[in-house]
């Protein structure tokens, strides 16, 4: 029973970024959904569960080509999330699956998982570990990549928590690991990890998917220098990708009269940034918001941003991303308002930076980074 390919067809990657080399299914995709297809043709409704599906071709290539029925789907990035609710409404499969945070309520009877495999190992082991727990103690594993992304590391990982892993045969550059027999998962969970950063005298709380983990990124680094020369009369700030809120926990402490948002489209980012925010101290005033670019808040609504934006959109370098963060800076800050940006060199960003926010100068450099201020006009 194959997987109508006029279904993935015309799947979409929007609202994420689009370009001609990005694409929303890939041979991964395809081959998760063979390797699996006799499991999925067997499960019973409500036993499916779905991970790391980036624009919905793992679930709704599920739903319209083996029958699957109340599929339960986690997906870290909102953009994600949003994209395969708009390929379910073209597809006329809106009621077929649902949306799950990373718990019980995603995993508990599962006894089939379709994941595609993040790059992350961090990442890899807190959904390995999340399977083994809540998971039919018979659940199977079809996790799936492109070889160029895959290491010997992830059958490790696999191996901590499932007594059997092995791969398939690669086809279309891709490969999947079926992992069996879950092991016992640790009384406590693993996840999220906490690590102190004894220089900034402060606790990052991480689950496996947010970037940098429990890390120090030097880009975010370099940008901490410059916090305390932002505007004095800042009322209210966002820390803009927030990753783990190292950023927006320090503009708390730099300044304590601030109400800070930190938002990121990842749901593992969000609840680290929360946590970090709280283990430090000023949960009080820092209000972690999943959102994709600040969509969610209002026009010449704040006085400050903060950003240290990405330059990949998943394995692709691409600049897109960042370019959808300073048009949104551009709309959210107030007139006069401040964004304070970190970004590698090369990339050359204060042209945009000006189109789209206003005025930018260059405030720092060193071998690596630039860190930039750009103030939105009267």
């Amino acid at each position: 029973m194959p997987v109508p390919e006029e279904l993935l067809a015309q799947l979409r990657r929007f609202p994420d970024v689009e370009a001609p080399n990005l694409f929303a299914v890939d041979g991964a995709d395809r081959l998760i959904l063979d390797e699996a297809g006799q499991a999925l043709l067997a499960a019973r409704p409500g036993t499916v569960t779905v991970i790391g599906d980036r624009y919905g071709a793992l679930t709704l290539g599920a739903v319209a080509g083996f029958g699957t029925n109340d599929v339960r789907v986690h997906q870290d990035p909102l953009t994600g999330e949003r994209a395969l609710t708009a390929n379910a409404e073209r597809a006329g499969l809106v009621d077929s699956f649902r949306h799950c945070a990373l718990d019980a309520d995603l995993l508990t009877g599962a006894t089939v998982v379709l994941l595609q495999l993040p790059r992350s190992l961090t990442a890899l082991a807190e959904i390995a570990e999340a399977i083994a727990r809540y998971g039919d103690p018979d659940v199977v594993v079809y996790a799936g990549g492109r070889v160029k992304h895959l290491s010997v590391a992830m059958n490790e990982v696999l191996a901590r928590s499932f007594t059997h892993v092995h791969a398939t045969l690669a086809r279309q550059k891709s490969r999947v690991l079926v992992a069996r027999g879950a092991l016992p998962a640790p009384v406590a969970p693993t996840f999220p990890l906490r690590e102190r950063i004894e220089e900034l005298d402060l606790e990052v709380v991480a689950h496996g998917a947010a970037f940098a983990g429990t890390k120090l990124d030097i880009g975010t680094r370099f940008l901490l220098d410059f916090l305390p020369r932002t505007e004095l009369s800042a009322r209210d700030a966002v820390d803009l990708g927030c990753g783990t809120g190292i950023l927006a926990v320090a503009l708390a402490r730099v300044r304590p009269e601030l109400a800070v948002i930190a938002t990121d489209q990842s749901a593992a980012a969000v609840d680290s940034a929360a946590a970090t925010a709280a283990a430090n101290g000023v949960g009080d005033r820092v209000t972690a918001l999943r959102d994709d670019v600040m969509s969610s808040l209002g026009d010449n609504s704040v006085d400050l941003i903060v950003c240290n934006p990405p330059f990949h959109v998943g394995a692709a370098v691409h600049t897109g991303a960042a370019q959808a963060m300073f048009r949104a800076a551009g709309r959210v800050l107030r007139p006069g308002g401040e964004l304070w940006t970190v970004y590698n060199s090369h990339l050359a960003y204060r042209s945009s930076l000006r189109v789209l926010v206003g005025r930018t100068e260059e405030v720092g450099r060193n071998p690596k980074f630039t860190v930039t201020r750009s103030v939105k006009g009267q």
